[in-house]
């Protein structure tokens, strides 16, 4: 309704002149759920608290530090020949800390934090996704369902899932895909392969992949979902960070009885000096338990790494297990990178898989066609090494690989980069008269949000009008029952661009021309 004037004077009315333009909204955000050494901010308890952070040294702030894995230590000499020793995980055996370091040395930066529990817990997967009632009467989630109420992630991550029983492991998993698909439908979810640091085998009950398949069988949100096999032996872990405190305590006698059946080994066959042997046997006798001190641990683990290639050699294997992690949280910071430097479009393949040294397995072209093409559609992206190359990650499907519409990575991910741009930019006109005036802005507003995405390169045609259609209006969209039920449809048909994933040259001879 018009101003009544009533005061004789001269008055200035403003009218804006453009609309309302949409924001693209972040693409690589990831929100990472795990074990943390602490939940601390601003003095306060963060467990189950969702937490933005930017950089490493915010995540040793807020969560604290690596976890103090401890390995047993058996002597296997007199039942495997192969073999000297054998080295298995044993207590506080977390990831994600291991895993974040791996995220920002490819390229990740904003991220969500969920600490669901610190390194004395005892993993479950309630601890990933569960709620209840407190004494108090009040909601208590945990893990995955704090997550319903932030907007801005885009990815999930739980490094740490991989640590639970096979058959829980799936089950989370399925879990994931869901809050990712069937509720929020606005993030995807970045999995990884139970014992996917193994070799694929011809029994089915023992394969890797056909039982990470099977574990998903029945999801009908695949499309929300892209795997990665197999784990990778990074160098996150340097030397520096291991030594024989690593091996549990009460098993140190048995490292250090190992060490001298070398060194006496070694004295008979005459491959080592006499010497040497009894500095070695010296240095020995300091492992006990009771050696605390930092300095004193230092100091012995440094001799013995010069003067014992036993030992030498058994660190370098621990810091090998160490340093074997899922590829999920590197993946997400691969995701980040591309994001930055070309756009959410790009697929996130054939590029070089940072901090990694080799895939624990080395497949071949052959071996990837089952997990590129598998007949149920349930594609898992390979991670591979090429000569002259490196690591690279070499796959851009999710996991309904069977799907002309959603096969690919980029192209699920670019739709919900459009749909939740828009769905924000729209909002404001909730509740805006339902007419033309009101259509003719909206369709505006959307149409020069698209030209934009595809002047990015994000959407396919030679034109703007070949990329995409914007469709609003009575007779058009909407009936008349619409208008009077209060319901304004719009209409959007977007060509979103797609990996050139085959590339095949035909070469073919010719007559000699004079």
């Amino acid at each position: 309704m018009a101003k009544v004037l009533a005061t004789p004077g001269v008055y200035i009315e403003e009218k804006s002149a453009f609309l309302n333009s949409a924001v693209p909204v972040a693409t690589a955000v990831p929100a990472f759920l795990g074990y943390t050494e602490k939940a601390i901010w601003n003095n306060k308890d963060i467990t189950n608290t969702p937490t933005r952070i930017s950089s490493f040294g915010e995540y040793l702030l807020y969560f604290g530090g690596a976890p103090k894995t401890t390995y047993s230590f058996e002597n296997v000499r007199t039942t495997d020949p192969k073999q000297i020793y054998k080295l298995e995980p044993k207590d506080k055996r977390f990831l994600l800390f291991h895993c974040m370091k791996h995220f920002f040395a490819n390229g990740g930066s904003d991220c969500y934090i969920v600490s669901i529990g610190n390194y004395d817990a005892k993993m479950t997967i309630d601890d990933f996704d569960s709620e209840a009632v407190d004494a108090n009467g009040e909601s208590k989630q945990k893990g995955l369902k704090t997550l319903l109420k932030e907007t801005e992630p885009t990815m999930v991550v739980a490094p740490d899932a991989v640590l639970l029983e096979a058959s829980t492991f799936a089950d989370l998993q399925t879990r994931i895909l869901n809050h990712c698909g069937a509720i929020m439908r606005s993030r995807i979810a970045i999995l990884d392969v139970y014992d996917g640091y193994k070799a694929r085998s011809l029994d089915p009950q023992s394969d890797v992949i056909t039982k990470f398949r099977e574990g998903l069988q029945g999801n009908a949100n695949l499309q929300w979902g892209a795997a990665y096999y197999p784990w990778v032996h990074t160098n996150i872990t340097s030397a520096d960070a291991v030594n024989f405190t690593n091996i549990d305590a009460v098993q140190r006698a048995v490292l250090g009885k190992t060490l001298l059946e070398d060194v006496d080994a070694a004295v008979a066959e005459q491959t080592m000096d006499p010497k040497r042997a009894d500095q070695i046997k010296v240095e020995v006798a300091k492992l006990t338990p009771d050696l605390t001190d930092p300095d004193g641990i230092s100091n012995l683990h440094q001799t013995l790494w010069a003067i014992s290639p036993l030992y030498k050699s058994i660190m370098d294997t621990l810091r090998e297990q160490m340093n074997l992690l899922p590829p999920s949280a590197g993946m997400a910071g691969l995701y980040t990178m591309v994001d930055n430097s070309v756009g959410v479009f790009q697929s996130p393949a054939n590029i070089s898989f940072g901090a990694v040294v080799r895939p624990a397995v080395n497949l071949t072209n052959d071996e990837q066609e089952d997990l590129n093409l598998p007949l149920n559609g349930m594609a898992v992206n390979a991670i591979r090494t090429f000569l002259g190359k490196g690591v690279l990650v070499w796959g851009a499907r999710t996991l309904d690989g069977n799907s002309q519409d959603w096969r690919y990575i980029s192209v699920r991910r670019t739709v919900i980069y459009i749909e939740q741009s828009v769905k924000q930019a729209i909002e404001p006109f909730v509740f805006a008269p339902n007419t033309a005036s009101t259509w003719t802005n909206v369709k505006a507003l959307i149409t020069n949000f698209l030209t934009n995405v595809w002047a990015s390169g994000a959407l396919a045609g030679a034109s703007a009008d070949d990329a995409f259609s914007v469709d609003v209006g009575l007779g058009t969209t909407m009936t008349p029952i619409d208008i009077l039920d209060g319901i304004m449809r719009v209409s959007v048909k977007i060509a979103i661009t797609r990996p050139a994933e085959f590339i095949v040259i035909t070469f073919q001879q010719k007559m000699q021309q004079a």
